[in-house]
């Protein structure tokens, strides 16, 4: 099921040495699941996500209700999922249900002492509490540390962007290997770059909109306002356009409003419900 080193597949006949004993020095939390038990199936990436993430700071032992029925019933499971915390050898702490990760968190973080951060990680932290040149400054470390992990490299060069430092960026995405250009974190980073880069020539959005009030089908204007859009974080109203201007001339600069909506699928990623609903319409629209 999995190949981490922090999960284990619980049993009646290890139980005792595995969870009981091993909880003496580590906290254990066990999870009662079942294959035909969906909210099971959400909550066990979570698990296993979070045992990677805490690096041994607890283990994490999964037992197959059916296979274990025996077990189950001898600690009082009742409903899947059911989460139990095992710490010096007693029961500490329980939970039902698919429960959300950052809930999750707030459970285990009562019992399980979490490691320490990483560099990378305290990067990244002071990186979204908007401290960017601290978190610059770890993420060069981190990379001067592991100079092959591209995915730090990638990042340092969306935080240069972020910081106006446009040109730095496109030096390190242009470095890539070609595979690695292909990757969704690196093609994120290629379409950030290009609305960007485009920023510097835009006339101001009073004007486009102005321009679009005498002539709605202004084809031009749609297409910058849509941009302005893009680069307010705007991304539904500049998909809105950008689906707008197709409307109106689906072959206007070779297509250029399908390859910006690609582009954009690509900044915003596959989940991105908006990016769902948009790539329907722009379906309809081609087909």
């Amino acid at each position: 099921m999995t190949d981490s080193p922090y999960v284990f597949e619980a049993t009646l006949e290890n139980f005792q040495q595995d969870v009981i004993e091993a909880s003496m020095t580590v906290p254990v939390v066990v999870d009662f699941w079942a294959d035909w038990c969906q909210p099971c199936h959400q909550l066990m990436p979570v698990l296993q996500k979070l045992a990677a993430e805490y690096q041994g700071a607890f283990l994490l032992a999964k037992v197959n209700a059916d296979e274990q029925q025996q077990l189950a019933a001898h600690l009082g499971v009742r409903s899947l999922p059911t989460v139990k915390i095992v710490k010096g050898g007693r029961l500490v702490d329980e939970f039902t249900g698919a429960v959300p990760e950052g809930q999750v968190r707030g459970i285990l973080d009562k019992h399980v002492e979490k490691p320490p951060e990483s560099v990378y990680d305290q990067g990244k932290r002071l990186w979204s509490e908007g401290k960017l040149d601290e978190a610059l400054a770890l993420l060069m470390q981190a990379n001067q540390e592991d100079p092959k992990n591209l995915a730090v490299l990638i990042d340092i060069a969306q935080l240069k962007a972020e910081s106006g430092d446009i040109v730095a960026a496109r030096e390190i995405l242009d470095s890539l290997p070609p595979e690695e250009k292909l990757q969704p974190h690196a093609k994120q980073l290629a379409a950030r770059l290009k609305f960007l880069e485009q920023a510097g020539e835009l006339p101001p959005e009073a004007e486009l909109e102005a321009r679009l009030e005498q002539d709605g089908k202004d084809l031009e204007a749609l297409y910058l306002l849509a941009l302005h859009r893009v680069l307010k974080d705007d991304n539904e109203g500049a998909m809105e356009l950008l689906i707008r201007l197709m409307q109106a001339d689906r072959h206007y600069r070779d297509g250029l409003a399908r390859t910006t909506l690609i582009e954009l699928f690509d900044l915003l990623g596959n989940e991105d419900p908006a990016v769902k609903q948009y790539r329907r319409k722009l379906y309809a629209l081609m087909y």
